[in-house]
């Protein structure tokens, strides 16, 4: 038998005895406390479910968009930068083999924004916005793309009532949920 045959029985019979005693192994740590984990579970649904208190405005969006240097990944006015755009696109064509598809023509509900930003951006320093940073710069880039009005005010009650222009364009895994 070579060398190499008996190193490989060797660990599968190595490995096999380990997943064998890993049922007896020692259980270290414990289990997750609801206040632990709750600074973690942010999801926010497409009915808003889950979207915190808070408002902001497109004025005060943008604002939080230059003072957070949100430009340096995606431009001025968010038409694009090394992070790509966060306005334009075109409408979606269906014979369209590579269409663009950006916030304002694809996603479908504008509570993805929501969280989305609020869960990674700014990309150096996630989670670090307010609830009401994320709210001004979701009323910010829907205003960009012309969804919203410049005096519009985003908040958990109005946020889940704005009507992406791509909302009929998908089908949910999940239809009961919407």
């Amino acid at each position: 038998m070579s060398m190499r045959r008996k190193l490989a029985m060797g660990l599968a019979v190595a490995l096999g005895a380990g997943v064998a005693g890993a049922a007896d192994a020692p259980r270290f740590g414990q289990p997750i406390a609801p206040n632990d984990l709750a600074p973690w579970d942010i999801s926010i649904g497409p009915d808003g479910s889950g979207l915190p208190p808070g408002s902001g405005t497109p004025a005060m969006g943008a604002t939080v968009y230059a003072e957070r240097g949100c430009a340096l990944c995606h431009g001025e006015k968010g038409a694009g930068g090394p992070s790509g755009p966060l306005v334009g696109g075109g409408p979606l064509n269906p014979t369209d083999r590579d269409p663009v598809k950006l916030i304002g023509n694809y996603w479908p509900y504008a509570t993805t924004i929501f969280d989305y930003t609020r869960r990674a951006m700014p990309w150096p320093q996630p989670k670090t916005l307010t609830d009401d940073e994320v709210y001004a710069l979701t009323a910010y880039i829907l205003a960009l793309n012309h969804i919203i009005g410049e005096n519009d005010v985003m908040n958990a009650e109005t946020l889940p009532k704005v009507r992406m222009p791509n909302r009929d364009g998908f089908i949910s895994k999940y239809p009961e949920k919407h």
